[in-house]
Formats: C-alpha cells, sequence, structure tokens
C-alpha cells in the first residue's frame, strides 16, 4: 500500500469522525424548534452540547488541511467546483458559533429568539448541504481535461445529490435526538426517545434508498459490506431506543453514520472525484496526491499530534458527561 492510499484512508476517518461527531450537535441544532417546548427546554438542548460543538469542529478543519496538503489536485477542483455551497456552510459555521456564544448576552427575549433561529437554520443548512457535496462527489460531476470543474452549481442538484441531503437531515437529526435522550433528563428525555423512534423509521426508509442507489452505481463487495452494517446498526439503533437503553442506541445511531460514509469513500476509490464527462479525466489518489516526500513527512506528524488530539477530546466528552434537566436551568 503506497502513502497516497493511507491517506485517502486517514481523510476518510476524518471526515467519519466529523459526521460522527459533529453529526449528533447539528441534529440537537434542528430539534431546538423541533423538540423543545420554551426557552429553558431550549437552553437544556443547547447546554448538551454547549461544551463539545467547537472541538467537534476541528476534525472538519483537519480534513480540510489534510486534503489540502495530502491531495492539491482533488482540494482545488473540490472548492472550485463546490464554491458555493461550500461557502453557504462556511456562513452557516461561523453564523452557528456566534449564535452559541451571543444568545445568553442579553435578557431580551427577542434577541434570544432571533439567535435561537440563528442556531436551528444553521444546524440544518449544513447538515442537508454536506449530504448532497458528497452525493456528488461520489455520483461524479463535469470534470474536464484540465482536472477543472466544468459545471454550474445547479449541476450539483440533480435528485440522487438531493436524497443525499435528505439522508444525511435526517439521519444526523436522529442521532441528535438519541443524544438528547442519552443526555438530558426528565420529559424531555422520553420526548426525545420518542421522537428518535419515528425519525428512525424516515431515516432507514430514505437511507435505504440511497445506499442502495449508491451500490448499484459504482460499489463492489466491500461497499455492500458497509451497507450491510449500516443498516444493522440502524435497525439495532432503534431497537435500543425502543427499549430505553439510550447509550447502546447513541452507539448504534453512531455506527450507522460510520458505516453509511465509509460505504461512500469505498465507492468513491481509486477516485476522489470522478469526473461525468470523460472517466479517463477523472482525479484519483495517482494523479491528485502530493509527492511521496510530502505525504512522509505528513504521516510523522499525524502519528504524534492525532493521539494527543484524541485523548484531549475525550478527556472533554469525560468531564462534561452527566445529564442535565429543566431542573437544572434558573429561571
Amino acid at each position: 500500500m503506497h502513502l497516497h492510499d493511507v491517506w485517502f484512508i486517514l481523510i476518510a476517518v476524518l471526515w467519519i469522525g466529523y459526521f460522527f461527531l459533529e453529526g449528533f450537535d447539528f441534529g440537537v441544532g434542528v430539534l431546538t424548534k423541533a423538540l423543545a417546548r420554551d426557552e429553558r427546554e431550549r437552553r437544556v438542548l443547547i447546554n448538551t452540547i454547549g461544551p463539545v460543538w467547537d472541538g467537534n469542529e476541528v476534525w472538519l478543519l483537519t480534513a480540510g488541511g489534510a486534503t489540502f496538503a495530502a491531495f492539491p489536485a482533488w482540494y482545488a477542483t473540490l472548492f472550485s467546483g463546490f464554491y458555493l455551497p461550500l461557502l453557504i456552510i462556511l456562513v452557516c459555521l461561523i453564523v452557528r458559533g456566534v449564535a452559541f456564544e451571543y444568545r445568553a448576552k442579553r435578557s431580551d427575549e427577542r434577541w434570544k429568539r432571533n439567535w435561537e433561529h440563528a442556531i436551528f437554520w444553521t444546524s440544518l443548512v449544513p447538515a442537508f448541504l454536506w449530504g448532497v457535496a458528497f452525493a456528488n462527489i461520489v455520483h461524479g460531476v463535469k470534470i474536464n481535461a484540465a482536472g477543472d470543474y466544468a459545471g454550474t452549481f445547479f449541476d450539483l442538484l440533480h435528485p440522487y445529490a438531493l436524497l443525499g441531503g435528505v439522508v444525511t437531515l435526517s439521519l444526523f437529526t436522529f442521532h441528535g435526538a438519541v443524544f438528547v435522550s442519552l443526555k438530558t433528563l426528565g420529559d424531555i428525555r422520553e420526548r426525545g426517545r420518542a421522537l428518535a423512534r419515528w425519525l428512525g423509521l424516515f431515516t432507514a426508509v430514505v437511507a435505504l434508498a440511497f445506499l442502495i442507489w449508491t451500490q448499484a452505481d459504482g460499489g463492489d463487495g466491500w461497499s455492500l459490506g458497509a451497507l450491510v452494517v449500516a443498516v444493522l446498526a440502524l435497525v439495532a439503533a432503534l431497537g435500543f431506543n425502543q427499549l430505553g437503553r439510550e447509550g447502546w442506541a447513541f452507539v448504534c445511531s453512531g455506527a450507522t453514520i460510520v458505516a453509511a460514509v465509509a460505504m461512500l469513500f469505498l465507492s468513491l476509490y481509486p477516485d476522489v472525484m470522478p469526473s461525468s464527462l470523460n472517466p479517463a479525466w477523472s482525479l484519483t489518489v495517482t494523479n491528485a496526491s502530493s509527492s511521496a516526500y510530502t505525504l512522509k513527512v505528513m504521516t510523522w506528524v499525524a502519528g504524534v499530534m492525532t493521539p494527543l488530539v484524541l485523548c484531549y477530546q475525550g478527556w472533554t466528552y469525560w468531564v462534561f458527561r452527566k445529564r442535565i434537566g429543566v431542573r437544572n436551568i434558573p429561571v
């Protein structure tokens, strides 16, 4: 196995970690409107992710930086061709971070309500657009002989991509509902578990359709195995949620995301961005990668720094592991 193959795997792991972690806090952001009944319950939901949401975004920054360094041609084509949707995601993430920090700076109800609207929309829109973006990457886009994107923004909005957006939005919201039932107390915990049941059933339908479409479009034996794991994990998540085993339900909903994203990367390899105009113009792990020396240096740096980051983030989740409820929120 060459270093460019190793870095393709590492970038896949970074995106899997990002969607696993940021997925549930996107879901919680959406649920501030769908689940919370009043301002105190919205505060409970926001407080469940308050200590960890910014750490979850480190995975995105690392994935983007690793792509830039390991596969500069992939990075250039991806960020130029997907400029508008990625810009929308970036703006949403900026506004979302500001909303978390500024919401409690004033006691005015209108001020709080406006920032809560911002949290909702800046969680929903990226959750949808990430699915659209990755569906396009796997399905193939209009890349010309020079390796440049030759399509338009509207070329990215075909049925397969839109279905991918619905899948990530519903899956992240389900993951968030399971997380809420794991992290809260009282009535909101019970309502979170009930909502997770219905969200999970809807997610199962749309995710199965999307994954089967992906497998039929360009899958192999490995991607089929990941598809089976994703389906079984989602069924298990629904079962554990019904039994009130929130911890196991969260593990299984997370495993669904892990297996589903792994399937996308397995379907993609050895391409990193297939060309729908001519397969010979596709970007691959070979023609889009950096030099062997660059990849070697990156490997040493990643080997030293990655365990430190994982230990720090794991410690953060351990410190803030306790459940909270309305009774913990002062009037």
